[in-house]
């Protein structure tokens, strides 16, 4: 009996993904070619076979029906990295997001401009409530 198929992405999806996601809509060989110019030297079949699970999976959307089939981004980068910090967040942290932010500060020292972007968001935070 075959596994039901994750929701979601493995670490060469999301790779494929951030190529569409700064592209726009491209071709199977376009991403490969991209990939390659990463240092990720890919077949063209295996880019194309994570292309047509993106599809399945309803991350990637065909826009033509002959060949090349060109692809565009069915769900954004927003959406996608929310939804993967959202997972993150509960099955590492239990759901703190204090724990993860902890966590990131132990790891590395802010730099001033990050300090001062993280400050103006709690600023915009603290108005809202």
């Amino acid at each position: 009996m075959a596994r039901p198929k994750a929701k979601e992405l493995t670490e060469r999806e999301l790779e494929v993904m951030h190529v569409f996601w700064d592209r726009g809509e491209s071709t199977a060989a376009d991403v490969r070619d991209v990939l390659a110019e990463q240092g990720r030297d890919l077949a063209y079949t295996t880019v194309a076979t994570l292309v047509r699970i993106l599809m399945e999976k309803g991350f990637l959307t065909q826009t033509n029906e002959e060949r090349p089939f060109r692809f565009v981004p069915a769900r954004t980068y927003e959406e996608v990295s929310g939804s993967l910090l959202g997972d993150l967040v509960q099955k590492v942290f239990a759901g703190s997001r204090m724990q993860l932010l902890m966590r990131l500060f132990e790891q590395k020292k802010l730099t001033p401009t990050e300090q001062a972007r993280l400050q103006e968001i709690l600023d915009a935070v603290k108005k809202k409530s």
